[in-house]
Order: C-alpha cells, then sequence, then structure tokens
C-alpha cells in the first residue's frame, strides 16, 4: 500500500509534462507559471498561515534560503518546462527530466562533498552518451552541424535547476516543517513569476486553458507533493527516490496514447542509454578512489 504514495506523484507528475505541451498556444508559459501558483498559494493558505504567522521566528532567518530555493524549484523549473514544450516533444521532455537524478548525485559531489564513485563515472558517460543520441535523433554528427537546439538546451536547464534544488534542500537543513518550507517557497515563487505575468500580452484564463491551469496548480503543486513527502516518512528518502526512474516511462506511455506522439529508436536508445546510467550512478557505490588510512583518520 505504502508503493501506491510514490506511484501516484510519479503519474502525476508524468501528467504534467504533457500538460506543458499542451499549454503551448493556449497560455503562455509566464502566465500558466503565475496562475499555477497563485491557486496553490490560495488554497494552502487557510491550512498553513497561521502556522507561518506562530513560527515567523524561526522562519525568518531562512528567508534568503528559501528564495534560493523557490526560484531554483518554483520559477525556473517550471517556467523553462513550458518555453522547452515549444519545440520539442513530451517523450524528449521526459527523457531528459529523467537525468535529474544523476546530476543530483554529480552535484552533490561539488556541494555536499559526497565521494564519487564508480557508478558515478560509468552512468555519466553512458547517460552522455545516451542524452547526445536523443538530442541528434540517432545522428550525433548532426550537432556538429546544427547545435543542440534551444527547446533542448532549455529543458537541459530546467534539469540542473530543479536537480541544484534538490541538493542544496539537503544541503541546508531548516529547523521548519516541510510544508512551511513549501508554502513559503510558493509565495515567493509567486512574487517572482508577478512581473513577467504582468508584462504578458494574453492573462485570459477561457474554456481551453482553465484546466490546464487547475492541473498545474493542484494535482502536479499540491497533491503530488503531499503523497511524495507521506511516500518518504513511510519508505524513506532514498527508497522514494527510485520511483523517479518511472517517469520517462509513464510519461512515453501518456505521450504516445493521448498526443498520438512517434515512439522512434533514437528514443529507445538515447532514454534507455540514460536511464541504465542514472541506475548504475544510484546503485553502484564502489568508491572512485580508495582512501588512504591516513585520509581516514583526517
Amino acid at each position: 500500500m505504502a508503493y501506491l504514495y510514490p506511484l501516484m506523484a510519479v503519474l502525476i507528475w508524468a501528467g504534467n509534462q504533457v500538460v506543458n505541451k499542451l499549454s503551448v498556444g493556449a497560455i503562455e508559459p509566464e502566465v500558466i507559471s503565475f496562475y499555477r501558483w497563485l491557486l496553490a498559494l490560495i488554497l494552502l493558505t487557510p491550512f498553513f498561515l497561521k502556522g507561518i504567522i506562530k513560527n515567523l521566528r524561526q522562519i525568518y532567518p531562512q528567508v534568503l534560503k528559501l528564495m534560493v530555493l523557490s526560484l531554483l524549484g518554483m520559477a525556473l523549473y517550471q517556467c523553462l518546462a513550458y518555453y522547452a514544450a515549444a519545440t520539442i516533444s513530451v517523450l524528449t521532455m521526459g527523457i531528459i527530466m529523467s537525468i535529474i537524478p544523476l546530476l543530483t548525485i554529480l552535484l552533490s559531489i561539488f556541494i555536499l562533498k559526497t565521494p564519487p564513485t564508480q557508478g558515478v563515472l560509468i552512468g555519466s558517460i553512458l547517460s552522455f552518451i545516451g542524452l547526445i543520441w536523443l538530442i541528434s535523433g540517432g545522428e550525433p554528427t548532426r550537432l556538429l552541424e546544427l547545435g543542440i537546439g534551444k527547446g533542448e538546451i532549455l529543458m537541459l536547464t530546467a534539469a540542473l535547476s530543479y536537480a541544484l534544488y534538490g541538493v542544496l534542500t539537503k544541503k541546508w537543513t531548516m529547523k521548519i516543517t516541510n510544508w512551511h518550507s513549501v508554502y513559503v517557497q510558493i509565495l515567493f515563487g509567486t512574487l517572482m513569476l508577478l512581473p513577467g505575468f504582468l508584462m504578458s500580452n494574453d492573462l485570459t484564463i477561457n474554456s481551453d486553458n482553465v484546466w490546464l491551469v487547475l492541473y498545474a496548480g493542484i494535482p502536479a503543486s499540491i497533491i503530488a507533493p503531499f503523497v511524495w513527502i507521506i511516500a518518504i516518512k513511510k519508505l524513506g528518502a532514498n527508497k522514494t527516490a527510485l520511483f523517479l526512474n518511472l517517469t520517462p516511462v509513464i510519461t512515453a506511455i501518456i505521450s504516445i496514447l493521448f498526443l498520438h506522439e512517434t515512439l522512434c529508436s533514437y528514443h529507445l536508445i538515447g532514454g534507455g542509454m540514460s536511464f541504465i546510467g542514472v541506475i548504475l550512478a544510484q546503485n553502484l557505490k564502489t568508491p572512485l578512489f580508495k582512501m588512504k588510512a591516513s585520509d581516514k583518520d583526517a
């Protein structure tokens, strides 16, 4: 039963990749990003505002950290994904997002001083080759002529942004509850997105885009994080994180069934190599360098 919680979260987040694609032409990226977090903020306020006010002394010293996390996880990550959806398929988006666990491990080496492993080395090389194969459509030499597309660059930046968000969340231990942290981040994210929202040409919510905002604002922004936190409490962080590996598979299934996207050989080869690389990085724990006795005693 406990495994249903992370599975539900992954299903919702995979569905949100489809929402990203369907938002193209229906609503501007800055607009759906702002409405999404504004809706989440409004719905969460009755439950958490009183507690936030009560614990302001504990929250205030963490404001700068919460602002950085908000910029990475609430503003940049999702807004970049909306922009990327204009030029790349949901299949490609899902595969690129699947390397977030690997990027998190790589960033942890530099930020958290986590010792590198053989899995990280082999997995990084394999995932890199897989991404090159995917982005080039199975013809790597094309990248020398055409370069990497704008959509791929935006999606890779979004993945890096979210990976950095995850690493900093581990680094910055804050003496506030998870939901108070999330609420304040949503508040800052909404404020950060406000200027772009106000400068947009069309702020209209209509019958074509209202359900996109509702899905992004409720299931993807509230329900998925809620069940994910429950999963971490029941299964532990490491076991729960493994479910993220299902995201590209579920995203591919949804995009093929509902958006009628074509699954090509380069999706399978590139995505498969990236997936195997991430699995190796997560599970092959042999240290890359053997520590000397003097290092262990230091």
